[in-house]
């Protein structure tokens, strides 16, 4: 598997859209900020508006997404003149958002995206706080092809069109993801490493072999490249340090196995390559912002062990009216 597919897996997002804004007028819809793990994105089918953050406005045309990957409060306005009243229709898909005014038609795409603690707060750290993609004309036939189906799908919601439009919202993630290098050269992310083929090659070989006791000479041996060269290439690449990234993938990985398996601390600091436990514990907990033993517990998707008790079996098994 790939690294940016192993990565988005990792933090387990799932995609949801909530509303579909279909707008002619000015309109201005208010978010507030979002709870913790979620991060907002608008999908700008037809038309244009306007986000407007704090420190910033971004303005968006056909083919946007925007996803603000901290969950920051902001305002999304469009049109011009007097401002129109909003109607909302609630579907069993999604809610749809309507406003009747002068000017061209806006059709917006809302939604959210929820991820698992641990591994996707790291991922979702390692990205800008607003990430703003065009997948318009210029875009690949791939992701002109899944904004035809998104849009038809809602168009014509039926049986299933709740669970499709969320499958769709993650391949959008995806598709944000693999274009987001090309369209911010100056964001220094992992993510834009990862177009350097080079730099593949390095974070490819941590991100599936992470509790090999990796060194920049052998890293660099990979990325073939001096040492010295690796290393101000790696940061310049990605904004970090090789160790840090590192730390940042293995303490991932490390979420994963606590949350989804029964594997000890001590084996699962020794699978990300810690061979102290108590070393272990003292990293996941400056990058996580708690202890292994209290993520355990306060995960929700728990792996149940294999297996099962003599009693329900005995049940199961007993005829009925025995």
């Amino acid at each position: 598997m790939d690294t940016l597919s192993r990565l988005v897996r990792l933090a387990h997002l799932e995609g949801t859209l909530d509303t579909r804004c279909l707008f002619t007028g000015r309109t201005v819809v208010g978010h507030p900020d979002a709870p913790a793990r979620e991060a907002p994105f608008h999908f700008v089918l037809e038309g244009e508006c306007a986000l407007e953050l704090a420190d910033r406005t971004v303005r968006l045309v056909a083919g946007d997404i925007v996803l603000l990957s901290r969950g920051q409060a902001h305002t999304v306005h469009s049109g011009a003149g007097a401002e129109a009243g909003i109607l909302r229709q609630n579907g069993a898909a999604f809610t749809t958002a309507r406003a009747t005014g002068d000017g061209g038609l806006v059709d917006l795409f809302c939604g959210r995206y929820t991820f698992r603690p641990g591994a996707g707060d790291i991922l979702f750290a390692t990205l800008p706080e607003v990430v703003h993609v065009n997948l318009g004309p210029q875009a690949s036939e791939h992701a002109r092809a899944l904004t035809a189906l998104m849009r038809d799908e809602a168009d014509n919601e039926g049986h299933g069109t709740a669970v499709i439009l969320s499958s769709l919202c993650d391949v959008l993630l995806t598709m944000l993801l693999r274009h987001t290098p090309r369209r911010h050269p100056t964001d220094r992310t992992p993510w834009t490493a990862i177009e350097d083929g080079r730099m593949r090659a390095a974070i490819d070989a941590v991100v599936h072999d992470p509790g090999r006791e990796w060194t920049i000479a052998e890293l660099a041996g990979v990325a073939a490249m001096s040492r010295a060269t690796f290393i101000r290439h790696f940061t310049r690449s990605t904004g970090t340090t090789v160790a840090v990234f590192l730390t940042k993938i293995r303490m991932m990985i490390a979420a994963e196995l606590l949350s989804d398996t029964d594997q000890s601390i001590g084996s699962v600091a020794a699978t990300v390559g810690f061979s102290s436990e108590s070393s272990f514990g003292r990293v996941f907990r400056l990058t996580t912002g708690t202890t292994p033993a209290r993520f355990r517990r306060g995960t929700t998707r728990r792996h149940e062990p294999r297996g099962e008790r003599p009693d329900d079996s005995e049940a199961r098994l007993a005829p009925a009216g025995a």
